[in-house]
């Protein structure tokens, strides 16, 4: 739902941080197939890098369903081995053009770096500093359901004293009821206007109507917005120079190759 932050292109670089999954499984390995292991803190890696699964599932029910498809793949890929496919020319076709990505995403990671240093992104910090135009700003939670008649069913449960995050974890479509900070225009609008118009403390005496469904809102708090800590921007600043930097980059280099292109019908396209 939420819409914008700083204008920004994110240069995203996976860290691997399998946490303390060497600790979980048979001495960290979670299943072994014909001898070869395959670890907890491979599953884990790729639950704690991807955040519309972990931000969605816990880590054992993620784990517990995963584990096959891990192990699935691994019986695969060793009677893949046993075979001949290593030697066909389709396989030798599609390495050929997954190493020239791989040589090609390495090399531009390499060049972009070279082009963004600590002075630029301090500098475009203090420029998104000396912009930023203060709005107001709250945290809510909300519950989203299906209909009208179970949001109305949660209101009035709501106003008998029921626990808002006890209904929100029974009933709501979204596992997590807290919003965080945001600003009005970075919500549908039925959902920021609904929510605008309350208080701190308030919740909707009423169910709110969006694409996604019925809302009903909690207030938490309501401040004046303030700018990003440079901690908190650096990843997304440094996004938007590499983004500047890749354009530079490109031009750079199709201008110093000697290209011919030519259309469908064989004609030479400027």
């Amino acid at each position: 739902m939420k819409t914008k932050y700083i204008a920004a292109v994110a240069l995203s670089l996976t860290l691997l941080n399998p946490l303390s999954a060497g600790a979980e499984g048979k001495n960290g390995v979670a299943a072994v197939i014909n001898g070869e292991k395959i670890t907890v803190a491979e599953i884990k890696t790729i639950y704690d890098n991807t955040p519309q699964i972990h931000n969605q599932e816990k880590w054992d029910a993620f784990y517990n369903k995963a584990l096959d498809v891990w192990v699935n793949a691994k019986v695969v890929q060793q009677a893949a081995d046993k075979s001949n496919v290593r030697k066909s020319k389709e396989y030798q076709d599609q390495i050929k053009v997954a190493g020239n990505d791989i040589a090609s995403k390495i090399f531009l990671r390499q060049e972009l770096e070279k082009k963004i240093n600590d002075n630029d992104v301090k500098n475009l910090y203090n420029q998104y500093k000396t912009n930023f135009v203060s709005e107001k700003e709250m945290r809510a939670r909300h519950i989203l359901v299906d209909n009208e008649t179970m949001a109305n069913d949660i209101i009035a449960r709501i106003k008998k004293g029921e626990n808002f995050d006890e209904l929100a974890r029974k009933f709501s479509k979204e596992k997590k009821a807290d919003l965080g900070y945001f600003t009005k225009d970075m919500m549908v609008p039925a959902f920021g206007d609904a929510a605008f118009s309350m208080k701190k403390g308030q919740y909707s005496q009423k169910p709110i109507k969006s694409q996604f469904g019925y809302h009903i809102i909690i207030v938490d708090d309501v401040r004046d917005s303030q700018p990003l800590s440079y901690k908190d921007a650096e990843g997304q600043l440094k996004g938007l120079l590499a983004q500047q930097a890749m354009k530079s980059l490109m031009a750079d280099m199709t201008k110093n190759a000697k290209i011919e292109k030519y259309s469908l019908d064989g004609k030479a396209v400027k």
